[in-house]
Order: C-alpha cells, then sequence, then structure tokens
C-alpha cells in the first residue's frame, strides 16, 4: 500500500520475518545479539515493512489467534521517528485485521511509548514489569 499523506511517500507492505531482524535489533536491543530479536513465532506471523525512499525504516509483527492479535517487535528507525510513520502503520494494522475478523489486539509496550498507544484507544492491562531493566506493561483494545 502506498501512503501519501505526509510530506514524503511510504510504502507499507508484507514482508519475511528474516527482513524485520535488522531494524529490530537497531531499535530495540542493540547491545544484544541480532538472534535475541527473534521470536519463536516469527515463521506464522504477518511482518510489516514500511519503505521510505526504497529503505526499509520500520516493521511491526503480529499474531492472529482466533479473534486476537498480538502485536510484537514494533521499531521504527530513529532516524524516522516522529514523522507519522508508526501512526500509519498501527492504523494500518487494526484496519486489515478487522477486515480479517480480529476484534482484540495486545501487546507488551515500553512503559516509555505508552503514551503513543493510547492515541489510539489501548489502555494498559495490569501492573509494570521488566524485561531486563526496561520497565513493560501489557495494553490491549477491542475493536
Amino acid at each position: 500500500m502506498l501512503v501519501e499523506e505526509h510530506s514524503f511517500q511510504m510504502e507499507i507492505k508484507k514482508i519475511a520475518w528474516q527482513d524485520t531482524i535488522p531494524i529490530r535489533h537497531k531499535v530495540l536491543w542493540p547491545d544484544k545479539p541480532p538472534e535475541f530479536c527473534h521470536v519463536k513465532e516469527d515463521e506464522s506471523g504477518d511482518h510489516f515493512g514500511v519503505l521510505v525512499q526504497d529503505e526499509l525504516v520500520c516493521v511491526a509483527s503480529v499474531f492472529i489467534d482466533g479473534q486476537s492479535a498480538r502485536l510484537r517487535k514494533f521499531a521504527t528507525l530513529e532516524t524516522h521517528q516522529g514523522n507519522g510513520i508508526g501512526t500509519t502503520v498501527v492504523n494500518h494494522i487494526l484496519k486489515e485485521l478487522s477486515a480479517k475478523g480480529v476484534n482484540n489486539m495486545w501487546f507488551d509496550a515500553r512503559e516509555s511509548v505508552t503514551g503513543f498507544y493510547s492515541r489510539f484507544g489501548f489502555n494498559v492491562i495490569g501492573e509494570r514489569f521488566y524485561k531486563g531493566d526496561i520497565p513493560y506493561v501489557r495494553m490491549g483494545m477491542s475493536f
């Protein structure tokens, strides 16, 4: 899908899970080996990539289980953050999930980005927890 609602063009498309690893690694866990950014369910997920001028700048993985979906490993290169790419991706994923009959999405979010997800209607579910020394919360929404 080609999106032109910003001052630049971006393309959102399905990608292979292997193509998500470099951005996951660079953005989410740069101090860990790249293998740390792989999740065992990767082979069964839907993986989205955003290209800006043919450069992969954002990735997100979605794992559907019945009418519920889990978002995992959503990452945008720092040089492209704050440009609306993440917002466009979340809206795209929600629209696609809804078309597939999915009516609930949840994920573990770094506490530092809960404000971003709250703008879409996601709510914190439960208490803070840690992955390493990074605080997380579970967030979710029915739609």
